[in-house]
Protein backbone atom coordinates (compact mmCIF):
# COMPACT_ATOMS: atom_id res chain seq x y z
CA UNK A 1 0.00 0.00 0.00
CA UNK A 2 1.18 3.51 -0.65
CA UNK A 3 0.73 3.95 2.92
CA UNK A 4 -1.09 1.28 4.14
CA UNK A 5 1.00 11.34 8.46
CA UNK A 6 -0.21 21.23 10.44
CA UNK A 7 0.39 18.50 14.00
CA UNK A 8 -0.55 21.68 16.06
CA UNK A 9 -3.11 20.92 17.56
CA UNK A 10 -5.67 23.49 19.98
CA UNK A 11 -5.77 21.13 22.60
CA UNK A 12 -2.87 20.99 25.31
CA UNK A 13 -1.98 17.24 26.05
CA UNK A 14 0.89 16.94 23.43
CA UNK A 15 4.05 19.49 24.87
CA UNK A 16 5.03 22.01 22.83
CA UNK A 17 7.71 24.76 22.14
CA UNK A 18 7.49 28.50 21.53
CA UNK A 19 9.11 30.22 18.19
CA UNK A 20 12.41 31.40 20.62
CA UNK A 21 13.67 28.09 21.97
CA UNK A 22 12.74 25.28 19.09
CA UNK A 23 15.78 24.04 17.19
CA UNK A 24 14.92 21.67 14.30
CA UNK A 25 16.61 18.37 13.44
CA UNK A 26 18.20 17.50 16.74
CA UNK A 27 17.90 14.71 19.08
CA UNK A 28 15.84 16.41 21.89
CA UNK A 29 12.17 16.01 22.21
CA UNK A 30 10.74 18.63 20.05
CA UNK A 31 11.20 20.45 16.18
CA UNK A 32 10.74 23.91 15.20
CA UNK A 33 7.88 25.45 16.21
CA UNK A 34 4.72 24.55 14.27
CA UNK A 35 6.04 21.49 13.54
CA UNK A 36 5.31 17.89 15.41
CA UNK A 37 6.01 18.13 18.39
CA UNK A 38 6.78 14.33 19.81
CA UNK A 39 9.44 12.42 21.84
CA UNK A 40 12.78 11.30 19.66
CA UNK A 41 13.34 7.89 20.66
CA UNK A 42 17.67 8.43 20.52
CA UNK A 43 17.42 4.01 20.42
CA UNK A 44 15.74 1.21 20.11
CA UNK A 45 14.83 0.95 23.69
CA UNK A 46 14.95 4.91 25.04
CA UNK A 47 12.58 5.22 27.72
CA UNK A 48 9.20 4.95 27.92
CA UNK A 49 6.57 7.31 26.45
CA UNK A 50 4.70 9.15 29.23
CA UNK A 51 1.40 7.72 29.64
CA UNK A 52 0.58 9.48 32.61
CA UNK A 53 0.82 13.25 33.17
CA UNK A 54 1.33 15.94 31.18
CA UNK A 55 2.90 14.28 28.07
CA UNK A 56 1.59 11.69 26.56
CA UNK A 57 1.90 9.67 22.97
CA UNK A 58 0.52 11.76 19.87
CA UNK A 59 -2.96 9.02 18.68
CA UNK A 60 -3.72 9.52 14.91
CA UNK A 61 -5.57 7.51 12.29
CA UNK A 62 -5.87 6.92 8.50
CA UNK A 63 -9.03 8.13 6.02
CA UNK A 64 -9.41 7.38 2.98
CA UNK A 65 -11.80 9.10 0.55
CA UNK A 66 -14.84 6.96 -0.62
CA UNK A 67 -15.13 4.84 -3.16
CA UNK A 68 -18.87 5.72 -4.29
CA UNK A 69 -21.52 7.94 -2.93
CA UNK A 70 -22.64 4.97 -1.10
CA UNK A 71 -19.75 4.86 1.50
CA UNK A 72 -19.95 8.48 2.49
CA UNK A 73 -22.30 8.28 5.01
CA UNK A 74 -19.97 5.54 6.92
CA UNK A 75 -17.14 7.02 6.22
CA UNK A 76 -18.32 9.99 8.21
CA UNK A 77 -19.97 8.16 11.14
CA UNK A 78 -16.19 7.22 11.40
CA UNK A 79 -15.07 10.49 11.11
CA UNK A 80 -17.24 11.82 13.98
CA UNK A 81 -16.41 9.18 16.52
CA UNK A 82 -12.98 9.68 15.69
CA UNK A 83 -13.13 13.13 16.36
CA UNK A 84 -14.11 12.56 20.00
CA UNK A 85 -11.17 10.96 20.59
CA UNK A 86 -9.28 14.44 19.81
CA UNK A 87 -6.24 12.58 17.98
CA UNK A 88 -3.55 15.04 16.61
CA UNK A 89 -3.99 14.60 13.45
CA UNK A 90 -5.84 12.70 10.70
CA UNK A 91 -4.15 11.60 7.01
CA UNK A 92 -6.06 11.41 4.25
CA UNK A 93 -4.76 8.71 1.50
CA UNK A 94 -3.75 9.91 -2.29
CA UNK A 95 -4.11 6.89 -5.18
CA UNK A 96 -0.96 6.09 -6.74
CA UNK A 97 -0.77 8.49 -10.03
CA UNK A 98 -3.22 10.67 -8.64
CA UNK A 99 -6.24 8.45 -9.35
CA UNK A 100 -8.32 10.09 -6.54
CA UNK A 101 -6.90 13.51 -6.83
CA UNK A 102 -10.62 14.99 -6.05
CA UNK A 103 -12.19 13.36 -3.89
CA UNK A 104 -8.71 13.58 -1.78
CA UNK A 105 -9.17 16.92 -1.86
CA UNK A 106 -12.47 17.58 -1.29
CA UNK A 107 -12.28 15.06 1.64
CA UNK A 108 -9.09 17.56 3.05
CA UNK A 109 -11.25 20.93 2.77
CA UNK A 110 -14.00 19.39 4.12
CA UNK A 111 -12.15 18.42 7.14
CA UNK A 112 -10.36 21.47 7.82
CA UNK A 113 -13.54 23.58 7.27
CA UNK A 114 -16.23 20.80 8.80
CA UNK A 115 -14.36 19.42 11.86
CA UNK A 116 -12.07 20.18 14.49
CA UNK A 117 -9.24 17.65 13.17
CA UNK A 118 -5.66 18.36 11.90
CA UNK A 119 -5.55 16.56 8.21
CA UNK A 120 -2.41 15.41 6.47
CA UNK A 121 -2.76 15.26 2.80
CA UNK A 122 -1.19 12.19 1.15
CA UNK A 123 0.56 13.30 -1.93
CA UNK A 124 2.46 10.75 -4.49
CA UNK A 125 4.96 11.56 -7.42
CA UNK A 126 5.21 8.27 -9.27
CA UNK A 127 4.55 8.48 -12.82
CA UNK A 128 3.68 12.81 -12.60
CA UNK A 129 5.85 15.55 -13.53
CA UNK A 130 6.79 18.69 -11.29
CA UNK A 131 4.85 20.95 -13.30
CA UNK A 132 1.68 18.48 -12.51
CA UNK A 133 2.63 18.11 -8.74
CA UNK A 134 3.11 21.52 -8.15
CA UNK A 135 -0.09 22.44 -9.72
CA UNK A 136 -1.24 19.82 -7.21
CA UNK A 137 0.72 21.11 -4.43
CA UNK A 138 -0.75 24.78 -5.26
CA UNK A 139 -4.10 23.46 -4.67
CA UNK A 140 -4.06 21.86 -1.58
CA UNK A 141 -2.03 25.11 0.16
CA UNK A 142 -4.66 27.24 -1.75
CA UNK A 143 -7.45 25.35 0.04
CA UNK A 144 -5.56 25.62 3.37
CA UNK A 145 -3.46 22.52 3.85
CA UNK A 146 -0.81 22.95 5.74
CA UNK A 147 0.52 19.42 6.24
CA UNK A 148 1.70 16.29 3.81
CA UNK A 149 2.80 12.72 3.98
CA UNK A 150 4.99 12.83 0.52
CA UNK A 151 5.06 9.38 -0.94
CA UNK A 152 6.66 7.52 -4.29
CA UNK A 153 4.10 5.93 -5.32
CA UNK A 154 3.56 2.22 -6.55
CA UNK A 155 4.22 1.71 -10.47
CA UNK A 156 0.98 0.77 -12.70
CA UNK A 157 0.97 -3.14 -12.40
CA UNK A 158 -0.97 -3.34 -15.19
CA UNK A 159 1.47 -1.54 -17.48
CA UNK A 160 4.63 -3.71 -17.86
CA UNK A 161 6.30 -1.24 -20.32
CA UNK A 162 5.55 1.47 -17.68
CA UNK A 163 8.11 4.44 -17.38
CA UNK A 164 9.03 7.43 -15.38
CA UNK A 165 7.90 10.43 -16.37
CA UNK A 166 10.86 12.05 -17.87
CA UNK A 167 10.48 15.36 -16.52
CA UNK A 168 9.40 13.95 -13.34
CA UNK A 169 9.85 13.19 -9.54
CA UNK A 170 11.26 9.82 -9.11
CA UNK A 171 11.32 9.68 -5.45
CA UNK A 172 9.85 10.45 -1.97
CA UNK A 173 12.80 12.88 -1.07
CA UNK A 174 12.61 14.30 -4.39
CA UNK A 175 9.33 14.90 -3.80
CA UNK A 176 10.43 16.62 -0.01
CA UNK A 177 12.51 18.82 -1.69
CA UNK A 178 9.90 20.20 -4.23
CA UNK A 179 7.35 20.66 -1.63
CA UNK A 180 9.94 22.59 0.60
CA UNK A 181 10.97 24.90 -2.68
CA UNK A 182 6.77 25.57 -3.82
CA UNK A 183 6.57 26.77 -0.19
CA UNK A 184 9.64 28.96 -0.60
CA UNK A 185 8.62 30.82 -3.92
CA UNK A 186 4.93 31.35 -2.30
CA UNK A 187 6.31 33.05 0.60
CA UNK A 188 9.14 34.91 -1.83
CA UNK A 189 6.34 36.01 -4.23
CA UNK A 190 3.73 37.19 -1.27
CA UNK A 191 4.72 38.69 2.12
CA UNK A 192 1.15 37.96 3.59
CA UNK A 193 1.86 34.14 2.58
CA UNK A 194 5.69 34.22 4.27
CA UNK A 195 3.64 35.46 7.16
CA UNK A 196 0.90 33.02 7.09
CA UNK A 197 4.08 30.27 7.07
CA UNK A 198 5.67 31.74 10.20
CA UNK A 199 2.23 31.34 11.74
CA UNK A 200 1.94 27.89 10.56
CA UNK A 201 4.99 26.23 9.03
CA UNK A 202 4.76 23.96 6.24
CA UNK A 203 4.80 20.27 7.97
CA UNK A 204 6.13 17.23 5.99
CA UNK A 205 6.06 13.60 6.88
CA UNK A 206 7.51 10.48 4.67
CA UNK A 207 7.47 6.60 5.05
CA UNK A 208 9.47 4.45 6.73
CA UNK A 209 9.63 0.10 6.13
CA UNK A 210 10.84 -1.85 9.76
CA UNK A 211 11.91 -4.63 7.15
CA UNK A 212 12.32 -2.68 4.12
CA UNK A 213 10.22 -2.08 1.41
CA UNK A 214 8.60 -5.30 0.29
CA UNK A 215 7.16 -3.53 -3.14
CA UNK A 216 10.07 -2.60 -4.12
CA UNK A 217 12.76 -5.20 -3.26
CA UNK A 218 14.21 -2.65 -0.83
CA UNK A 219 15.95 -4.06 2.78
CA UNK A 220 15.81 -2.41 6.21
CA UNK A 221 19.34 -1.15 5.75
CA UNK A 222 18.28 0.82 2.55
CA UNK A 223 14.86 1.96 3.53
CA UNK A 224 17.18 3.51 6.50
CA UNK A 225 19.47 5.40 4.23
CA UNK A 226 16.17 6.34 2.37
CA UNK A 227 14.85 8.27 5.46
CA UNK A 228 18.07 9.77 6.02
CA UNK A 229 18.03 11.42 2.81
CA UNK A 230 14.40 12.50 3.44
CA UNK A 231 15.36 14.20 6.46
CA UNK A 232 17.71 15.98 4.77
CA UNK A 233 15.64 16.72 1.74
CA UNK A 234 13.47 18.50 4.82
CA UNK A 235 11.05 16.10 5.90
CA UNK A 236 9.85 16.53 9.80
CA UNK A 237 8.65 13.00 10.73
CA UNK A 238 7.69 9.50 9.55
CA UNK A 239 4.98 6.75 9.65
CA UNK A 240 5.70 3.48 9.12
CA UNK A 241 4.17 0.70 7.42
CA UNK A 242 2.09 -2.08 9.26
CA UNK A 243 4.04 -4.39 10.88
CA UNK A 244 3.32 -7.19 13.43
CA UNK A 245 5.92 -7.35 16.11
CA UNK A 246 7.65 -4.73 18.49
CA UNK A 247 11.10 -5.55 17.32
CA UNK A 248 10.80 -4.54 13.96
CA UNK A 249 9.99 -1.16 14.70
CA UNK A 250 12.44 -0.91 17.62
CA UNK A 251 14.97 -2.36 15.29
CA UNK A 252 14.48 0.12 12.19
CA UNK A 253 14.81 3.21 15.10
CA UNK A 254 17.99 1.63 16.25
CA UNK A 255 19.22 1.60 13.02
CA UNK A 256 18.04 4.44 11.70
CA UNK A 257 19.15 6.37 14.97
CA UNK A 258 22.71 4.82 14.28
CA UNK A 259 22.42 6.43 10.92
CA UNK A 260 21.57 9.40 11.90
CA UNK A 261 17.77 10.07 11.17
CA UNK A 262 16.74 12.27 14.56
CA UNK A 263 13.19 12.84 13.41
CA UNK A 264 10.27 11.25 15.03
CA UNK A 265 9.85 7.63 13.58
CA UNK A 266 5.79 7.24 14.24
CA UNK A 267 4.54 3.45 14.23
CA UNK A 268 2.29 2.54 11.53
CA UNK A 269 -0.81 0.06 13.62
CA UNK A 270 -3.28 -1.91 11.65
CA UNK A 271 -6.39 -3.52 13.95
CA UNK A 272 -5.71 -7.07 14.19
CA UNK A 273 -9.21 -8.43 14.22
CA UNK A 274 -10.20 -9.54 10.47
CA UNK A 275 -8.01 -11.97 9.16
CA UNK A 276 -9.29 -11.77 5.37
CA UNK A 277 -7.86 -7.86 5.63
CA UNK A 278 -4.78 -8.88 7.09
CA UNK A 279 -4.13 -11.40 4.31
CA UNK A 280 -5.21 -8.87 1.38
CA UNK A 281 -2.83 -6.03 3.27
CA UNK A 282 -0.29 -8.84 3.30
CA UNK A 283 -0.94 -9.16 -0.34
CA UNK A 284 -0.53 -5.46 -1.09
CA UNK A 285 2.52 -4.66 1.22
CA UNK A 286 4.22 -7.42 1.21
CA UNK A 287 4.88 -7.79 4.77
CA UNK A 288 3.56 -11.35 6.31
CA UNK A 289 1.27 -12.19 9.04
CA UNK A 290 2.08 -14.31 11.00
CA UNK A 291 0.81 -17.69 11.20
CA UNK A 292 0.32 -17.53 15.32
CA UNK A 293 -2.05 -14.33 14.73
CA UNK A 294 -3.88 -16.25 12.20
CA UNK A 295 -4.12 -19.31 14.26
CA UNK A 296 -5.10 -17.25 17.32
CA UNK A 297 -8.07 -15.82 15.60
CA UNK A 298 -9.37 -18.97 14.19
CA UNK A 299 -9.17 -20.43 17.43
CA UNK A 300 -11.95 -17.91 17.58
CA UNK A 301 -15.42 -19.27 18.74
CA UNK A 302 -17.72 -16.47 17.51
CA UNK A 303 -16.96 -12.60 15.43
CA UNK A 304 -17.23 -11.60 18.97
CA UNK A 305 -14.35 -13.95 20.41
CA UNK A 306 -12.28 -13.68 17.53
CA UNK A 307 -12.56 -9.18 18.12
CA UNK A 308 -12.00 -9.54 21.50
CA UNK A 309 -8.22 -11.65 20.72
CA UNK A 310 -7.84 -9.30 17.94
CA UNK A 311 -7.81 -6.46 20.13
CA UNK A 312 -5.52 -7.96 22.71
CA UNK A 313 -3.02 -9.11 20.37
CA UNK A 314 -2.85 -5.09 18.56
CA UNK A 315 -2.87 -3.36 22.43
CA UNK A 316 -0.03 -5.81 23.03
CA UNK A 317 1.99 -4.56 19.86
CA UNK A 318 1.23 -1.24 20.81
CA UNK A 319 2.22 -1.25 24.36
CA UNK A 320 5.27 -2.86 23.09
CA UNK A 321 6.09 -0.04 20.70
CA UNK A 322 5.14 2.53 23.26
CA UNK A 323 7.41 0.75 25.91
CA UNK A 324 10.27 0.80 23.81
CA UNK A 325 9.80 4.57 23.38
CA UNK A 326 7.71 5.07 20.80
CA UNK A 327 6.14 8.56 19.78
CA UNK A 328 2.77 7.80 19.70
CA UNK A 329 0.59 5.33 17.28
CA UNK A 330 -0.85 5.92 13.88
CA UNK A 331 -4.14 3.40 13.32
CA UNK A 332 -4.79 2.75 9.84
CA UNK A 333 -8.78 2.68 10.26
CA UNK A 334 -9.62 1.17 6.72
CA UNK A 335 -12.57 3.66 7.29
CA UNK A 336 -14.12 2.16 9.71
CA UNK A 337 -13.86 2.78 13.70
CA UNK A 338 -15.09 0.37 15.88
CA UNK A 339 -11.87 -1.74 16.40
CA UNK A 340 -9.54 1.10 15.80
CA UNK A 341 -11.24 3.03 18.89
CA UNK A 342 -11.68 -0.59 20.86
CA UNK A 343 -7.46 -0.70 20.11
CA UNK A 344 -7.32 2.82 21.55
CA UNK A 345 -9.08 1.96 24.54
CA UNK A 346 -7.27 -1.06 25.04
CA UNK A 347 -4.04 0.80 25.33
CA UNK A 348 -5.66 3.54 27.46
CA UNK A 349 -5.26 5.66 24.50
CA UNK A 350 -8.53 6.63 23.96
CA UNK A 351 -9.10 9.99 24.94
CA UNK A 352 -7.16 13.34 26.28
CA UNK A 353 -10.97 14.81 27.61
CA UNK A 354 -14.05 16.31 26.53
CA UNK A 355 -14.62 16.80 22.80
CA UNK A 356 -14.10 20.13 21.61
CA UNK A 357 -16.54 22.13 20.31
CA UNK A 358 -17.23 21.49 16.70
CA UNK A 359 -17.50 23.89 13.78
CA UNK A 360 -21.50 24.86 13.25
CA UNK A 361 -21.26 23.78 9.83
CA UNK A 362 -20.04 20.54 11.50
CA UNK A 363 -23.14 19.90 13.03
CA UNK A 364 -24.87 17.72 9.97
CA UNK A 365 -23.00 14.72 8.41
CA UNK A 366 -22.33 15.14 4.81
CA UNK A 367 -23.91 12.03 2.82
CA UNK A 368 -21.80 13.45 -0.26
CA UNK A 369 -18.67 14.47 -1.28
CA UNK A 370 -18.67 17.80 -2.44
CA UNK A 371 -17.18 19.01 -5.61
Amino acid sequence: MNHVADLVSDHPPVARVSAATAEPRTPDDTLAAGRPVVPVAPGAHAAPALRAGIDRPTVSFELFPPRNPFAAPRLWETIRAIEDVRPDFVSVTYGASGKTRETSRTLVTQLLRETTLNPIAHLTCVGTSRAEITTIVEEFLDGGVRSFLALRGDPPVDQPDWRPHPEGVNTSGELVELLREIESQRCIASPSQAVRARVRPLSIAVAAFPRGNAATGGTRAQDVASLLAKQEAGADFAITQVFFDADAYLGLVAEAREAGVVIPIIPGIIPTTDPSRLLRVQELTGVPVPRELLDLLGSADNELDRHRLGTRAGVDLINGVLDGGAPGVHVYTFNKHHAALDLLEGAKLHGAGAPRQRPESATAVPTTLEG
